[in-house]
């Protein structure tokens, strides 16, 4: 490989010829060999996205406040729309695992902006006096957090989301009608409807995308703007209102950005990574919950509940001919848990405020941005192969039900709960009816405990 020579405070560094990174780019290469996480990694594409965002509409921020010449901005917009256009997205190879304020991905983004600038203007732009102006990286990296994540949430996460709610309701409004054996404690329980079993899980997502919306208004509300320390240092006393009004034209005319009313609290504090965090955990939960109950469902097909068969996909095992297993759930689980995972990461990284200033900021970008990439992909799978997918095994529910000693919950009004006890004993240890056995030890008529005891209307509740 030929290398160049470049300079900067520390000194001389060699940088390979062909990079359109610099000096310091290159000294965070060197330094940060941890991870080979880099923050072009696939879940932080958008972070490196957002950095060209950024650097676009400060550019344009600054010649409207007469700080820079046309011909820089334009061609700083210029090369900062082809980084968050992904066109140079292997030049930020720098360790995810890195400076506690991000500040070598900034330069990162200031040295390739700036030679590519350089490159289209025919006149020499410089990463920190033009490409970084109005700017620090204690700004610049708290509001990439919040843009990355906002566009991965609206343009993944949130459409997953409501697709895999539609199909769940549209799964539920097809079995309706069919009632099941409900499950408390993992025992027999009381009927249901299996349409509301479903419905309780769309419940749960619905409730959660309304928390995950009214978290994504708070990330619009950006902390460009106060430079180093949250004072705005360095930076026109207008330029955080001009930058939010440029991040809306080139982001989406329709998201409205402004700026942070205090600084202070952006730059130091992490709390909407936390508070989205802290919703993506729980709808990680949510996931994990239907999940295992699809897993449980579907288990058996011969000494398991067998209630539903999900679709084949994969042969199950290596040794065991035949044998299919759960596959998408199991997946879902497992993604549920390492979301679960980086929010403990993400909460361990957030109290880390010292003063004017977080330092791991980094890393709450990287596990913010694997948990809604994850969750994304996990609900396209469960949707499409596992709610659209499964059948309902009738025979096995109807012959649940016909067994379910619990059903004589619905005679307590009547006989009374001891005596309702008796015959579900009694049923459960000699494996019969639960009608059958009320039959003979009550004095209610057979056609009096057949609508009594009518699972279909004993799961629209009531006495």
């Amino acid at each position: 490989m030929k290398f160049r020579t470049e300079k900067d405070s520390l000194g001389e560094v060699k940088v390979p010829s062909k990079a359109l990174w610099g000096a310091q780019t290159q000294r965070a290469i060197n330094n940060f060999p941890i991870s080979g996480i880099k923050m072009d990694f696939p879940f932080t594409k958008s972070f490196v996205s957002s950095l060209g965002l950024i650097k676009d509409a400060a550019a344009k921020a600054n010649l409207k406040l007469k700080l820079i010449s046309a011909k820089k901005s334009k061609a700083i917009s210029r090369a900062a729309k082809e980084v968050w256009k992904e066109k140079h997205h292997h030049q930020f190879p720098i360790d995810v695992f890195q400076t506690g304020s991000g500040t070598s991905s900034n330069m990162n983004a200031n040295e390739v902006i700036a030679s590519l600038a350089t490159k289209f203007a025919k006149t020499q732009i410089k990463p920190n006096d033009d490409v970084n102006m109005s700017q620090s990286s204690n700004d610049v990296i708290p509001t990439a957090i919040k843009i990355s994540a906002h566009m991965d949430l609206t343009k993944k996460m949130l459409p997953a989301l409501n697709e895999l709610i539609k199909a769940i309701e549209r799964k539920s409004q097809s079995i309706k009608g069919t009632i099941k054996t409900g499950r408390t404690h993992l025992m027999d329980a009381m009927p249901i409807d299996f349409s509301e079993e479903l419905l309780a899980w769309s419940s749960q997502l619905e409730s959660s995308k309304e928390m995950i919306n009214i978290l994504s208004e708070k990330l619009l509300i950006l902390p460009q703007g106060g430079t180093a320390v949250g004072s705005g240092i360095n930076a026109h006393k207008n330029f955080a209102k001009y930058f939010a009004q440029e991040m809306t034209n080139i982001y989406d005319k329709k998201t409205r950005f402004t700026a942070s009313k205090n600084f202070y609290h952006e730059l130091s504090a992490q709390d909407c990574s936390v508070q989205l965090s802290g919703e993506l955990k729980n709808l990680a939960i949510i996931l994990m919950k239907i999940s295992n109950d699809l897993r449980w469902m579907n288990s058996g097909p011969l000494n398991g509940l067998s209630e539903i068969e999900l679709k084949a996909l994969q042969p199950g095992s290596s040794i065991m001919p035949g044998k299919v297993n759960p596959v998408i759930p199991e997946a879902v689980a497992m993604a549920s848990a390492d979301v679960i995972g980086n929010d403990v990461s993400i909460t361990v990284a957030a109290q880390s405020g010292s003063f004017q200033l977080n330092v791991m900021l980094p890393v709450i970008a990287y596990n913010l941005l694997k948990s809604i990439n994850l969750l994304s992909g996990a609900m396209k799978a469960l949707s499409k192969n596992a709610i659209k997918s499964f059948k309902v095994n009738h025979k096995n529910l109807e012959i649940s039900l016909s067994k379910n000693p619990i059903l004589v919950t619905a005679l307590n009004p009547i006989i009374g709960y001891d005596k309702a006890a008796l015959i579900a004993k009694k049923a459960y240890k000699e494996n019969r009816p639960i009608l059958e056995v009320a039959a003979e030890i009550t004095k209610i008529s057979e056609a009096k405990l057949k609508k009594l005891l009518d699972p279909s209307k004993l799961a629209k509740g009531g006495v």
